[in-house]
């Protein structure tokens, strides 16, 4: 099997991310350039969840609506 040569420059990432950087520091905590928060509302925009069906995310929020 053939080795995997490393990217070399920064990867394509979409406008609102631009800068966005993270690592994995010695004691293993992850170090971002963009605050968590941001990132998971920026992810819950734009990326659909496969798990859930249109039917499941219906019924959901029938059943949020219904507790407030």
């Amino acid at each position: 099997m053939p080795k995997k040569i490393p990217h070399k420059g920064k990867p394509e990432a979409h406008d609102e991310l631009s800068g966005f950087d993270i690592r994995i520091d010695p004691f293993g905590a992850l170090q971002s350039t963009i605050q968590v928060d941001r990132l998971n509302a920026f992810l819950n925009d734009k990326v659909v969840d496969k798990k859930l069906d249109q039917k499941a995310l219906d019924s959901l929020r029938k059943l949020q609506s219904e507790e407030e």
